[in-house]
C-alpha cells in the first residue's frame, strides 16, 4: 500500500486570501479604524467592571500580549472618565496638635493651588506688618506705660522697704544676683574690711537685724514677682492684641474663601493661635533680613524654618484635570503606587517634615482608574500586601515599608490617610489570574471581574475588515506606505498562519503590526509607491531569516551527518519524528531519530529518556500509554512478556510533550514485526490507547523543517510527513511545499489510526481481528506472533531456570 488515500491535496495545505474581495486600489482609500478591534466578551466584561460601583468589583484582564488590551482599556476610560466629576484635591498641613501626623485636607478640584497661594500671602503680609505694629508709636506709649506702672508699683514696695532698712542701720541694694543689705556708720555704707575689724558683740547686733529684715526683703521679692507676672501678662495681653489686629484681618479674609470647609476654618483657628503665641518668630525674621548673618548660620537656621509650619503641600491637584483621573502606573513599585516622605541629608543628618510627602499614583487616581502590569505589581515588594489592605479599607497610607511590614520599627511621620475611591485594572498573564485566585483568597473578593482577551479571532468579513482599517490606520499615523489588494491578502494569510487555522486569524495586532512596518520598509527601499504581496513576503522571509542562525546550524549538523537522520531508505524499529524548537523569537521545527528495540523480558516499555531524568510529565505520560496500547490489542489471552526500549537518539536536552508516541509506538511494531519504516517520511501525533492518533501543535513548523531537510539533501518524490488528521485544519504551510506537494516531490499524509500509519510508514496492511486472529501476513499478526513466541521463549526459560 503507498498510502494515496490518506494524502493530502495541495488545496488543503493552506488558506489563500483572494485579493479580489477587496475593492479598494490601496488602503489609503479606506476609513481610518475607530479605535481598536473589539473582542465581545472582555469588552462587555470590561464595560460591567467599570460601570458597577460596589466594592471589590475590580477587572483583571488577562491574554496574550498584543492583543489590545492596554489599548482598550484607555480607550474605555478615557470614554466613561470624561462623563464623571473631577474629584478633590489633597494637601498636607501642618498638625499643630500632633506634629508627627500632618493633616490632611481635601478641597474641590483647582481650590488647593490657591488655598496655598493664601497661605504663602498671610505668611509674606504678617512678616511686613507685625513688625511695623510693635513698631509704632502706638504700641510703644502703651507698652511705656505698662512699664512705668511696674516701675512705680516696684519703687511703692521698695521705699517703704528701704526707710525701714535704714532705720535699723541698712542701706538696700538691688544687684543683677537679686536684693542685699548693707551695714551703715552715719549713713554710710560699712565696707567689708571695717566690718571684719567691729568686735563680736557689734558684729553678733548687726546680724540679728539684718535676719529680722530678711523677712522683710522676702516679702518684698515675692510681691514684686506677682507684679511683674502680671506685667508681662498684661505685655503679653497687648502683643495679642496687637497681633490679633494684624493676624485677625488676614486670617479672616482666607477664613470667608474658604466658608463652606470646616476642615480648613478649624486649621485656620489653629495657624491663628499659633501665630499669636509665636509672634517673636515675624519679628526675630525681620531682625535677621536687616543685618548681615553669617552663611554658615543661615544654613543652620533654614534646617528649623519657623514659617515651614504655614506651608501646603498639595498632594493631589486636579486643577487642570477634564472628568475622572487616568493613571497608568508603567513602574508599580511600592513608593510609585502608594507614595512616600523624602528625607532630606543635611550635615550627616536626615530630615523630614510634612512639605516632604509625596503622594503615589494610587493617591492621584482617586476617585477614578488605576492601571497596572500584574507581574511587576506582584513582584516588587510590598506592594501586593498593600495594595489589597489599601483596596479593602478605602485609604491610602503614606509610610515606609517597614512600617506596613512590623518587621522593623522606623520613627518619623506618620501622615493621616487619604480616603480613597479607585477602580484598579490589573493586566496580566491568565497563568496569574489562576494562581492569584487559587492561592490568595484576597484576590478573589478584590478583582471580582476578569476580562480575557482570545489571541484569535474568526476568519469572516467582519475580519477581514477589521484588518484592512488596521493596516490602514497604521500606514496613516506612522507615515508608512500603504498597502495594495495583493498586500492586504498577504497580511491576512500571515494572521491565518500565526495561529495555524484556517478559520481563524490572529488577534495579537502588536505581531500584525510589525509585519506592516517592515513590509512597508521593503517597498520603500524597492522604490515602490505602496506596498504588495511581494513586499510582505519579504519582509517575512526577512524576519525569519534574522533569528534562524540556530535552525540553520542544526541543519547542517544534520546534513554533514554530525546528527545522524536518514530521509531516505529503510530500517526496522527506526523512525524520524518532529519536535519544535521555541527559541522566543522564533520557532522551527526539528527532525530527530527515535529507535526502538524489543526483546523477551518482563520490564515492559522502558524509555531510556524517562530513565535518564530528562524527560517531562507529558512525555512520560505518553510512554506510559503505549504499554496501554500494547497490552489490550495483543495480550488479551496471555502475559505480555515484553521488554523494549525507547530512544530519541543524541538528545542532549530535557524532553516534554507527547507529540512523539505515535512516532515511538510505529518504532515499536516495527521492532515487533521485523518489518523496516520508511525513513522518508517524518511522523507526528499523539496516541490514545485505543490507537487513536491525537492532534498536536507547531503542525507547520514540524512539517516546514523537515522538508527543509529533504530539499537540503535532495527531493526524492517519496519524502513526506504523516500527520493526525485533525491537524489539516491547521495548514499553513509555505508556497514553496505547496507547489513541491503538487508536483509530486513531497507528500503530506493525515491518518487517524496507528494502523493507518503503519501501513503507510511500511507498505504493508496492517490487518484487522477476524475470528479472533489476524489475517497472515499482516503486520499486527507479525506482531501478536513474535509476542506469543516471547511468552512461550519465557514459559521455557522459566522452566529450564
Amino acid at each position: 500500500m503507498n498510502g494515496m488515500k490518506y494524502k493530502v491535496p495541495p488545496d488543503k495545505l493552506r488558506w489563500n486570501c483572494d485579493p479580489s474581495l477587496f475593492s479598494f486600489k490601496t488602503t489609503a482609500d479606506i476609513a481610518p479604524l475607530k479605535g481598536i478591534i473589539e473582542q465581545e466578551r472582555p469588552i462587555r466584561a470590561i464595560r460591567f467592571g467599570l460601570d458597577i460601583t460596589s466594592p471589590g468589583y475590580n477587572i483583571y484582564v488577562s491574554g496574550l500580549t498584543g492583543t489590545g488590551k492596554t489599548t482598550i482599556i484607555k480607550n474605555f476610560l478615557e470614554e466613561i472618565a470624561a462623563k464623571m466629576p473631577r474629584p478633590d484635591d489633597w494637601c498636607y498641613v501642618y498638625n499643630f496638635k500632633d506634629p508627627i501626623s500632618p493633616a490632611i485636607l481635601n478641597l474641590p478640584p483647582g481650590r488647593a493651588r490657591s488655598f496655598k497661594a493664601s497661605m504663602n500671602d498671610l505668611v509674606r503680609n504678617l512678616k511686613a506688618e507685625i513688625p511695623k505694629a510693635f513698631e509704632s508709636k502706638d504700641y510703644e506709649e502703651s507698652l511705656s506705660r505698662l512699664m512705668r506702672k511696674n516701675q512705680e508699683m516696684q519703687q511703692a514696695l521698695f521705699n517703704p522697704l528701704s526707710e525701714k532698712a535704714r532705720g535699723e542701720g541698712f542701706a538696700v541694694e538691688i544687684t543683677e544676683v537679686g536684693v542685699s543689705l548693707v551695714p551703715l556708720r552715719e549713713d554710710k555704707p560699712i565696707s567689708p574690711e571695717q566690718f571684719e575689724a567691729l568686735d563680736a558683740k557689734d558684729k553678733k547686733r548687726i546680724e540679728k537685724k539684718r535676719e529680722n529684715l530678711n523677712t522683710e526683703i522676702q516679702s518684698f521679692l515675692r510681691q514684686v514677682r506677682e507684679i511683674n507676672k502680671k506685667s508681662r501678662d498684661k505685655v503679653g495681653e497687648l502683643r495679642r492684641k496687637v497681633g490679633l489686629y494684624i493676624v485677625g484681618i488676614h486670617v479672616d479674609e482666607i477664613k470667608e474663601q474658604y466658608a463652606d470647609f470646616q476642615q480648613v476654618l478649624t486649621y485656620l483657628e489653629d495657624v491663628q493661635d499659633y501665630i499669636l503665641t509665636h509672634l517673636e518668630d515675624f519679628n526675630e525674621s525681620t531682625q535677621k533680613q536687616s543685618s548681615p548673618a553669617d552663611p554658615m548660620q543661615v544654613l543652620m537656621e533654614s534646617q528649623e524654618d519657623s514659617f515651614l509650619k504655614y506651608e501646603v503641600n498639595i498632594a493631589v491637584d486636579n486643577t487642570n484635570l477634564k472628568g475622572a483621573p487616568i493613571i497608568i502606573e508603567t513602574n508599580p513599585t511600592y513608593h510609585n503606587i502608594f507614595g512616600r516622605v523624602q528625607r532630606r541629608a543635611q550635615f550627616g543628618t536626615f530630615s523630614e517634615d510634612f512639605t516632604s510627602i509625596c503622594s503615589g499614583s494610587y493617591a492621584r487616581a482617586n476617585g477614578g482608574f488605576l492601571v497596572v502590569n500584574a507581574q511587576d505589581a506582584l513582584s516588587n515588594p510590598g506592594v501586593w500586601e498593600t495594595l489589597k489592605r489599601t483596596v479593602e479599607n478605602r485609604e491610602v497610607r503614606i509610610e515606609e515599608l517597614g512600617e506596613q511590614s512590623g518587621i522593623v520599627p522606623v520613627a518619623g511621620m506618620r501622615p493621616e490617610p487619604i480616603p480613597a475611591n479607585v477602580k484598579v485594572i490589573m493586566i496580566g498573564h491568565q497563568l496569574i489570574y489562576h494562581l492569584m485566585y487559587e492561592s490568595e483568597e484576597d484576590f478573589r473578593k478584590i478583582f471580582k471581574v476578569k476580562a480575557d482577551f482570545d489571541s484569535e479571532m474568526p476568519r469572516d468579513s467582519q475580519a477581514f475588515q477589521d484588518y484592512v482599517s488596521f493596516i490602514g490606520t497604521r500606514c496613516k499615523d506612522e507615515e508608512l506606505l500603504h498597502f495594495d489588494p495583493s498586500g492586504v491578502a498577504e497580511v491576512v494569510e500571515y494572521g491565518c498562519r500565526l495561529v495555524e487555522n484556517q478559520q481563524k486569524l490572529s488577534a495579537r495586532f502588536s505581531d500584525i503590526a510589525d509585519i506592516v512596518r517592515e513590509a512597508s520598509y521593503w517597498a520603500r527601499s524597492d522604490g515602490r509607491d505602496y506596498v504588495s504581496e511581494s513586499h510582505v513576503r519579504r519582509a517575512i522571509e526577512e524576519k525569519t531569516y534574522r533569528s534562524n542562525l540556530t535552525e540553520e546550524r542544526i541543519r547542517e549538523l544534520i546534513t554533514e551527518g554530525t546528527i545522524l537522520v536518514d530521509v531516505s531508505g529503510e530500517a526496522v524499529g527506526q523512525v524520524n519524528g518532529l519536535a519544535v524548537l521555541d527559541l522566543g523569537d522564533i520557532r522551527f521545527g526539528k527532525p530527530s531519530r527515535i529507535t526502538a528495540k524489543t526483546y523477551m523480558g518482563r520490564s515492559g516499555v522502558v524509555d531510556i529518556e524517562r530513565e535518564a531524568k530528562m524527560s517531562g510529565k507529558i512525555y512520560d505520560k505518553g510512554v506510559l500509554i503505549l504499554s496501554g496500547y500494547l497490552g489490550a490489542k495483543y495480550a488479551q489471552d496471555r502475559p505480555l512478556a515484553l521488554a523494549a526500549s525507547l530512544c530519541f537518539e543524541q538528545s542532549y536536552e530535557g524532553i516534554d510533550g507527547d507529540s512523539a508516541s505515535s512516532t515511538e509506538l510505529y518504532a515499536l511494531l516495527s521492532s515487533l514485526a521485523d518489518i523496516p519504516i520508511r525513513q522518508g517520511i517524518a511522523v507526528t501525533g499523539s496516541v490514545d490507547q485505543n490507537g487513536r492518533v491525537q492532534p498536536i501543535g507547531g503542525v507547520n513548523h514540524k512539517i516546514e523543517g523537515f522538508f527543509d531537510l529533504c530539499k537540503t539533501l535532495g527531493l526524492t518524490g517519496d519524502q513526506g510527513v504523516m500527520i493526525p488528521a485533525q491537524n489539516v485544519k491547521n495548514l499553513m504551510l509555505r508556497d514553496e511545499i505547496v507547489e513541491a506537494v503538487a508536483a509530486g516531490r513531497f507528500q503530506i499524509y493525515a491518518i487517524e489510526t496507528i494502523d493507518q500509519g503503519i501501513e503507510i510508514l511500511t507498505g504493508s496492511p496492517a490487518g484487522e481481528r477476524v475470528n479472533g486472529s489476524y489475517p497472515e501476513g499482516t503486520i499486527n499478526d507479525r506482531v501478536e506472533r513474535r509476542l506469543k513466541q516471547f511468552v512461550e521463549e519465557m514459559k521455557e526459560y522459566s522452566r529450564d531456570k
